[in-house]
């Protein structure tokens, strides 16, 4: 017998797999940094709002208001690509957000364990875990969004000129 109070949360638990397929394919792509899926990196931009731009801002230069009461001022997030020579490493990015899985050798975290909070308002937590990793990946899209200049019109690493 189904509890009809769970069914809507074991239907949305299919949301953030919508979420992931277009981000796979488009990583399955050949030649270059893949584009930019505006309507996934709008759903980011809201999460990013919510949970980042006090620190980062809203144009993701780290210059949020909380930013000036950190140790370390925020990475400027427009920049990713930049400092790693033009590639945009989702699931790098994908890690650095979540939080979960750093390497305590790698120093100290000020940046809030996202992957622990972003499926705090899923009440059945063995969803939550999808909502989490669809949440990242629509922050991730957002970030891909405001990288300067824009990830198309950069050259693939390594294609020369």
């Amino acid at each position: 017998m189904h509890d009809a109070r769970r069914l809507p949360w074991k239907i949305a638990a299919l949301a953030p797999l919508l979420v992931l397929v277009p981000a796979a394919a488009r990583a399955a792509g050949e030649g270059g940094p893949p584009a930019v899926d505006h309507l996934l990196a709008e759903r980011g931009a809201a999460l990013f709002r919510t949970h980042c731009a006090v620190c980062h801002g809203l144009d993701g230069r780290g210059e949020g208001p909380a930013a000036p009461a950190l140790r370390q001022r925020p990475a400027d997030l427009t920049a990713i690509a930049t400092r790693d020579d033009g590639r945009f490493d989702d699931a790098r990015i994908a890690r650095v957000i979540d939080g979960r899985f750093d390497a305590p050798a790698h120093g100290s975290r000020e940046m809030p364990v996202w992957g622990a909070r972003l499926g705090d308002d899923v009440p059945e937590r063995e969803l939550a875990e999808e909502f989490v990793r669809g949440r990242i990946q629509l922050l991730v899209e957002h970030l891909r969004s405001l990288q300067e200049p824009p990830l198309s019109e950069r050259q693939a690493p390594g294609s020369g000129s």
